[in-house]
């Protein structure tokens, strides 16, 4: 079957366009010390991150990937981390390299250009204000900007709806396995990047449909697939 032009290219945020590791672990390490429990680390972070941060904060009170904690300690735990990232959601985090200048000729040769991530959609946009990059979004959902997030295929597909593009049309870029299930599941092509945060996978054992050692490679891709 021909492919057809990609006219709408779908981002990842965390651990795709930007490291947000230093951050979000900043923020997990002052809650639990305000809690008076033990510290997880940058490390720990790394691997916890992926799902969104309510179950971020879950595994930072277990130091789990799928423990639960004690009900009210999470409960309270919540505000706790909300105020500290809130407030601290910039102070560290750093694009990965070619991202802005990836965006920019992406927006210069005419492709939509959309955010879908797992973070908060209020955290999500404080970010791309504080990095400047907001405007260059057509779009942007966060992971409580509708009932059901990654590896849900529902964001993207509400995405490629809203921006009135076809499936076929669409390029979801992401660095894990998450992002590549919600991609397969919409019947959307989807690029990996190995540098980001998969729990400690190799992108590949995904089988994206193609896999860029840096953004700045995109816009070749692109070309080489249409």
């Amino acid at each position: 079957m021909t492919q057809s032009k990609i006219k709408l290219v779908m981002f990842d945020l965390d651990g795709t366009l930007v490291d947000s590791i230093p951050d979000l672990a900043w923020s997990a390490d002052r809650t639990l010390e305000r809690l008076g429990l033990p510290l997880c680390g940058i490390d720990k972070t790394r691997d916890y991150i992926g799902n969104g941060l309510f179950t971020l904060i879950k595994r930072i009170l277990t130091q789990d990937m799928h423990k639960e904690p004690d009900p009210e300690l999470y409960e309270k735990a919540i505000p706790i981390f909300w105020e500290y990232y809130g407030n601290n959601v910039c102070q560290f985090t750093t694009f990965y390299d070619g991202v802005v200048e990836t965006l920019k000729t992406l927006k210069s040769q005419g492709y939509k250009v959309a955010c879908i991530t797992n973070k908060a959609e209020e955290f999500t946009k404080t970010l791309l204000r504080h990095l400047q990059i907001i405007d260059i979004f057509d779009q942007i959902i966060g992971g409580d900007t509708l009932e059901r997030k990654k590896p849900d295929p529902l964001p993207l597909l509400h995405v490629a709806s809203i921006q009135q593009v076809n499936i076929d049309q669409c390029l979801m870029v992401g660095d894990s396995r998450h992002d590549i299930a919600a991609a397969k599941a919409a019947g959307i092509r989807v690029v990996g990047v190995p540098y980001g945060y998969n729990h400690g996978e190799d992108i590949a054992l995904s089988e994206p449909d193609y896999i860029v050692q840096s953004l700045s490679e995109l816009p070749d891709l692109l070309l080489s697939i249409q």
